[in-house]
């Protein structure tokens, strides 16, 4: 798989070199206005591959429910690609929450990203996508493992499902995690993914709590939501800040969004609910704050627009701006990571987006 996959890989251009300067630049111009706090995520370390298919018949044929993420083991993930090798494929490094610090560090925020890979190209491939995207990675190899693969399908309307082998992902484990690295940091982002990890996840929050860093959780996918209630539940309890979009607050809660974001908030500081082209809600306990989602897009890939707007909220609230006015950023550059195919956007994608965040 290696040698096919590896020809999509994009090398370092000069325009990648140009983005990495105008990133600089901008990081300089709001630490300039205001003291950041600094943001560390923690993930499954994963390689998006990804096919844009031309009929969802496909995913049931797959036996992979749409807009799902499945767990399946090597020799599945690799019968599934060798099905679908009709369609084209583009790759990048992903992972929920590599996706959330992307979007963080393209915002002009001190960014560290906790993850395992194998010791192989692939993950010689993840590493060098986050310093790329500005991201401090603190990153283990597991020579146990091969590099974990998100293989992704990519409907018509823009839904993604997701058919995932964790590999070296799963080597992650509280041993590897050293409380140094976590100290200087304000704010710990954890996907949901890990709960399938209670060990781990445990100890993050642990280590959160010890340091007096805040703890953000998103809650992954309302099939994960569904098989950890009980313990996502309880995370929610500890943690300060939970993202959700409708499917999983209603899995999580069995309420409607405007309900749903109150119940959460009534377990943590602030709570948000998004609801796709509806926009988002979010709470802290005293109001509701209802935010439109930027429609004004052409929607080709909705991989990671969760992820990106909870990048683009977390940006926000790390420099202590109002709940709106996060909600305002998440929105911004989830509208814009929905016109790109996978989750990495351009320099001009990134110009537009930091255009409409200085805006006002």
């Amino acid at each position: 798989m290696d040698k096919n996959i590896f020809k999509l890989e994009k090398k370092v251009t000069k325009e990648d070199k140009n983005a990495m300067e105008i990133r600089e630049k901008y990081y300089l111009c709001r630490q300039k206005k205001t003291m950041n706090k600094r943001v560390i995520c923690i993930g499954n370390a994963l390689t998006d591959v990804i096919k844009v298919i031309d009929n969802d018949n496909i995913l049931t044929d797959l036996d992979l429910p749409k807009g799902s993420m499945q767990m399946v083991d090597a020799d599945t993930q690799k019968r599934l690609l060798e099905l679908t090798e009709r369609y084209s494929a583009a790759m990048v490094g992903g992972g929920s929450a590599a996706n959330t610090a992307y979007t963080i560090a393209n915002l002009g925020i001190d960014t560290a990203y906790v993850g395992v890979v194998g010791a192989d190209g692939y993950g010689d491939f993840f590493i060098r996508d986050l310093e790329r995207s500005g991201v401090h990675p603190v990153v283990s190899k597991s020579n146990n493992s091969s590099t974990g693969i998100a293989l992704t399908f990519v409907s018509q309307d823009g839904e993604r499902t997701f058919a995932t082998n964790l590999g070296a992902a799963l080597d992650l484990n509280p041993s590897l995690l050293n409380e140094d690295d976590f100290k200087n940091y304000d704010y710990v982002h954890i996907e949901g993914y890990l709960v399938y990890n209670r060990p781990l996840t445990e100890a993050v929050f642990s280590i959160a709590e010890r340091n007096g860093l805040k703890t953000s959780i998103d809650l992954a996918s309302y099939n994960v939501v569904t098989e950890n209630k009980d313990f996502i539940t309880s995370l929610c309890k500890r943690a300060n800040i939970v993202f959700a979009n409708q499917d999983e607050a209603l899995a999580l809660t069995n309420l409607a969004p405007e309900q749903a974001v109150e119940q959460i908030a009534s377990y943590c500081d602030i709570s948000v609910v998004k609801i796709g082209e509806r926009g988002s809600l979010i709470s802290n306990k005293e109001n509701v704050f209802s935010l439109q989602a930027d429609t004004n897009r052409k929607k080709l890939d909705t991989t990671g627009a969760g992820d990106m707007y909870a990048g683009g909220f977390l940006a926000a609230l790390s420099q202590d701006l109002d709940l709106p006015t996060c909600g305002r950023w998440g929105s911004i550059v989830a509208g814009g990571v929905v016109e790109v195919l996978g989750t990495k956007m351009d320099a001009h994608c990134w110009e537009v987006i930091r255009q409409k965040i200085d805006a006002k």
